[in-house]
């Protein structure tokens, strides 16, 4: 046992230390396919959270109450969407009978995007509105009292809900890095292309190649780990302001 994980070790340094061409290949499109989609869906889903945070935030009379339940289970609903029904959808838009499909983009990285876009915007949203109506509203209150704009006082509420959107991006970030059944359908898993370290994970299991499938994912989460760790010092930083 201990000389298949020294032989691990020692194909994963060969792999990374020698800056193999493919393996950085997919280590770049993994890290951009990621990123672009956890950027984009903070774009997009942070400003969502933040409205509905505040909106629905506080105290709630019975028919605030009633709206919220009815809010937190389709936001709760959409964060458990399957990734393979997701690029099932995805791949239906942008097939070439679909309605998305004179854009060109399927078995693009585009469309590994796309799809990890429509997973992650979700995930933002609930955990952004968790946060942010957590914040005592009082302090948006107090903030109003001493002469805040709405502008100004939502700014100071999401300023104490800071570490809730770190929060956000780094649940959001480690479900885009780990997703492989969305990416692969729309995708297409191409070599050079569209492989990322997920589904090229996959293929080297189908190929029978374990050593390099168990090197790529300890790659995979090494790197994952970084990111996070980088994430989550930044996070801690803020708690301590």
């Amino acid at each position: 046992m201990i000389d298949a994980w020294f032989a691990i070790s020692i194909r994963m340094l060969q792999l990374t230390l020698s800056l193999d061409p493919e393996v950085l290949n997919i280590m770049l499109l993994s890290l951009k396919v990621s990123g672009t989609a956890v950027l984009m869906g903070a774009l997009i889903g942070v400003p969502i959270g933040v409205f509905l945070g505040l909106r629905f935030g506080g105290k709630l009379g019975l028919m605030r109450f009633i709206n919220t339940l009815a809010l937190v289970t389709i936001i709760n609903t959409l964060m458990g969407l399957p990734p393979v029904v997701v690029g099932l959808i995805v791949y239906l838009l942008l097939t070439g009978s679909g309605p998305l499909g004179y854009l060109g983009l399927l078995y693009q990285p585009s469309a590994m995007i796309i799809t990890q876009l429509v997973m992650v915007v979700p995930i933002i949203v609930g955990v952004t509105t968790s946060a942010v109506g957590s914040v005592d509203k009082s302090i948006r209150e107090k903030a109003i009292a001493l002469g805040a704009t709405g502008r100004q006082a939502a700014w100071t509420v999401l300023n104490e809900a800071r570490t809730g959107l770190l929060t956000a991006i780094i649940v959001a970030f480690g479900a885009a890095i780990s997703e492989v059944g969305g990416i692969m359908i729309t995708g297409g898993n191409i070599k050079w292309h569209t492989r990322t370290l997920t589904t090229a994970i996959i293929q080297e299991v189908n190929l029978g190649d374990f050593n390099k499938a168990i090197t790529l994912g300890v790659i995979l989460l090494s790197m994952a780990f970084a990111i996070n760790l980088a994430l989550t010092i930044v996070q801690l930083r803020g708690t301590r302001r």
